[in-house]
């Protein structure tokens, strides 16, 4: 997906010295959040396609996927809470699909809580479709159980 104004946002291959401001960014943008550690390990793996975007801060957003064969699921996908709504997390994606896409990976799969609108109208706009759910797969903050789609797309 492109489009014909430009991207005030930079986007970058990630590696594990990156995992600090990832781990950062997770922690503000999920009740469930990963470790400097885990990410650390993540970046370094050789199946881990990680994409960040910059603007005039370090790294503000990443997602991060698991390539096997020709299929890859992202695993997440964060935003720093105050650039949300401005176009970071389409412009992102749409780099790591390029990249996924010349690492030969036809399909991609990923989770997100029935209840995120603004993430399903990203990864509608990205041509994902629904292809399975998890109830109860998600422990949220209140200490509520919520619903996981499982979405598809050809990259």
């Amino acid at each position: 997906m492109s489009s014909s104004k430009a991207s005030p946002w930079r986007c970058r291959p990630l590696g594990a010295e990156d995992a600090p401001r990832c781990a950062a960014l997770h922690r503000v943008s999920f009740s469930n959040s990963w470790s400097i550690n885990e990410f650390e390990g993540l970046l370094a793996s050789a199946p881990v396609i990680a994409d960040g975007a910059e603007g005039a801060r370090n790294v503000s957003g990443f997602v991060l996927s698991r390539r096997a064969s020709d299929e890859a699921e992202i695993l997440t996908i964060a935003v720093h809470p105050a650039l949300r709504g401005q176009g970071m997390a389409g412009t992102m994606l749409g780099y790591h699909m390029s990249r996924l896409a010349r690492a030969g990976v036809g399909d991609l799969f990923l989770e997100v809580d029935e209840s995120n609108a603004p993430a399903l109208a990203l990864y509608r706009r990205y041509g994902f479709i629904k292809v399975g759910q998890r109830t109860g797969y998600y422990a949220r903050a209140d200490g509520q159980r919520a619903t996981a789609l499982v979405l598809r797309c050809t990259v």
